[in-house]
Formats: C-alpha cells, sequence, structure tokens
C-alpha cells in the first residue's frame, strides 16, 4: 500500500508544479547564502591561522561551499524540471530521469544534514586547537627579530585588543614565559642577572603582562608590572583590581566567538535543509503524480501521488534485498573470473 496517498487533479498539479518552481528558486538564493557563510567563515579561521597551531580543520567551511554550490546547480535543475512538467511533450524527456535524479536529492539532504550537525560540533576540535596554538604564539611574542614569527608580537596585541582578553587563559599565563625580548633587557643590571640566574631555564621572567591585555576602563593607570606585588604601587590589591588587566582569557573569548558563528551557521543551514527536503518531498509527489496519469491525451484526469509506494517496512526490505543480490552478483563475477582463470592455467 502506497504512504501518504494524495489525489490530484489537473489545477492541483498545475499549483504544486508552480510552487515547486518558487521554492527552487528561492533554495537557489539560500544556497548562495550557505556558500557566502563558507566563505565567511573560512576567511574569519585563515585570519587568526597563527594563534591556531596552522591546524585549523576547514572540512566545514569547505563543505559549506561545496553545499552551496550543488543547491544552486540541484535547484536550478529543478526549477526547470517543474516548469516542463506543464507541458506533456516537454516533460517526456525527463520522465527516464527523474528517479535517479530523486535518489540524488536524497543523498544531498542528508549530506547538507550531516554538515549541519558538524558545524555545532566543531567546537571540541577549535578547543585543543586554541590552546596549543596560542601558548606557541605567545612563546614566540618575544621573537620581532626572527624571520616567520616577527609578526606574532603584532598579532597577539590586535587579538588581545579586539577580544579584550588577556593570555591563554589568563593573565597570569604571561607569567611563565619570557615575553621581553632579549635585545630589551640590559644585561649589566643587577635585578636582570638575579632574575635569569634564579631560573633553572635562564630565561627573563616577570610578574607582568604586554599593553594589550591593560583594561581602558580602569580608573587607573595601567599597571602592568609587579602586579602581585601589593607594595610596589599606591592602594593596590592585586586581588581585588580586576578591572586592571582583562580577566577573560583569549581561548575562552575565541572560543566563544567561533563557537556562536557556527551555531548561527548551522541554524542557517539546518533553515535550508528543510526547504530542500520539502522540495524532495514535492517533487516525489509531482513525479508520481504525472505518472500516474492513466490517459496522457486527457490532461484533465486524476491522478494519485505518493511518498512511497510500498509502505516503510516492505520498503527498507526491498532496498536490503536489493543490496543483497548487488553483492551476490559482484561474488558471482568475481568467481567466474577466478574459474577463467584457472582453466587457462591449466
Amino acid at each position: 500500500m502506497a504512504l501518504l496517498k494524495v489525489k490530484f487533479d489537473q489545477k492541483k498539479r498545475v499549483k504544486l508544479a508552480q510552487g515547486l518552481w518558487l521554492m527552487n528558486w528561492l533554495s537557489v538564493l539560500a544556497g548562495i547564502i550557505i556558500f557566502g557563510l563558507g566563505l565567511f567563515l573560512k576567511i574569519e579561521l585563515r585570519k587568526r591561522s597563527d594563534v591556531m597551531d596552522n591546524s585549523e580543520s576547514h572540512f566545514v567551511p569547505n563543505s559549506l561551499i561545496g553545499m552551496g554550490v550543488l543547491s544552486c546547480v540541484f535547484n536550478s535543475l529543478a526549477g526547470k524540471i517543474c516548469y516542463d512538467a506543464l507541458d506533456p511533450a516537454k516533460y517526456a524527456k525527463w520522465k527516464p530521469w527523474l528517479k535517479p535524479y530523486l535518489a540524488v536529492c536524497v543523498l544531498f539532504n542528508v549530506t547538507l544534514f550531516l554538515v549541519a550537525l558538524c558545524c555545532f560540533l566543531l567546537r571540541g576540535s577549535l578547543e585543543s586547537t586554541l590552546a596549543h596554538g596560542l601558548k606557541n604564539g605567545m612563546k614566540f611574542y618575544r621573537d620581532t627579530d626572527t624571520p616567520g614569527r616577527c609578526f606574532m608580537k603584532r598579532t597577539i596585541d590586535m587579538l588581545q585588543i579586539e577580544f579584550k582578553c588577556c593570555g591563554n587563559n589568563g593573565f597570569r599565563d604571561w607569567f611563565e614565559i619570557q615575553w621581553i625580548s632579549n635585545r630589551y633587557l640590559d644585561f649589566s643590571s643587577k635585578e636582570v642577572k638575579d632574575r635569569i640566574k634564579s631560573n633553572v631555564d635562564g630565561r627573563y621572567l616577570v610578574d607582568g603582562v604586554p599593553f594589550s591585555c591593560c583594561n581602558p576602563n580602569s580608573p587607573r593607570p595601567c599597571i602592568q608590572y609587579q602586579l602581585t606585588n601589593n607594595s610596589a604601587h599606591y592602594s593596590y590589591d592585586h586581588q581585588t583590581e580586576e578591572l586592571n588587566l582583562w580577566v577573560r582569557g583569549c581561548r575562552a573569548a575565541l572560543l566563544s566567538y567561533y563557537s556562536n558563528l557556527m551555531n548561527t551557521v548551522g541554524a542557517v543551514t539546518l533553515l535550508v535543509w528543510l526547504l530542500e527536503v520539502t522540495i524532495t518531498i514535492g517533487l516525489r509527489y509531482l513525479h508520481t503524480a504525472l505518472e500516474g496519469v492513466s490517459n496522457p491525451e486527457d490532461p484533465e484526469c486524476e491522478s494519485e501521488g505518493w511518498l512511497l509506494e510500498k509502505s516503510v517496512p516492505e520498503t527498507w526490505k526491498a532496498f536490503l534485498e536489493s543490496v543483497k543480490k548487488l553483492g551476490k552478483g559482484n561474488q558471482v563475477e568475481a568467481e567466474g573470473g577466478d574459474a577463467g582463470q584457472a582453466s587457462e592455467a591449466g
């Protein structure tokens, strides 16, 4: 028994074809939007690749770009089919191709849904990528004279200013690395010598942060050095002076930014997916309704359209049987090829 059977007359078939034609061209615009979102996401990832350990995943933006292009192609073709469906002579040339085309549409919808899910699942990979990338970027902050790293200081400073953040997990991360270049240290100074000798690795570590960590909303001038020494500054307590520096780490700030961006892209992709599923269902009804016309010379006659020719269990069973037959056919061909080779060898 056919699933979700609907009766159509000539007027309903025409309205269905016209509605699908309009929806397909709306889907072409939606495909352009998906393409644009994928391109924008790819650019945003590229802009901050220096602090992403150079291993950020471009699978999602590349998939969005590809699905946007395919959406434009498929829906343009579907719009042409729906337009030609109004003329029996023009529709006749599409008849042999409609079933394969609908199968491709189903595969496209499944892929689009998986891409939408990937948009929501990208947070995990971005978190580890940002953690390693920011840590390495902070290590190279002082290498302003090293080729390939000379722009890292500017990148980190602009990042901390733009996202109002400091360090990887917080401003204390700067206490664990030497972020001041040896070029700007006076090695004849006793303080510099004592700090270098007190460190096993021979690094110059200070309880200070770069200027880009300063919060301009602070009522007092920014304190960058001796942050944990209350006696070094008048009326100062490092445990309560939260307004002096940005408290949030850059990893959390970037992760929040990209998560919001990915959630928006994923939601838009899901809406486009719903539109594509609706169009595929409508094409299936149009196809079966036109196939069910008993007398092609009488376009006014009624016909029946359905979503599946059989029930869901019967359709699934028939699909499994066809897969089994296909597997057996390949096995017989392989055995026949082995027997032929054996006879030739004999």
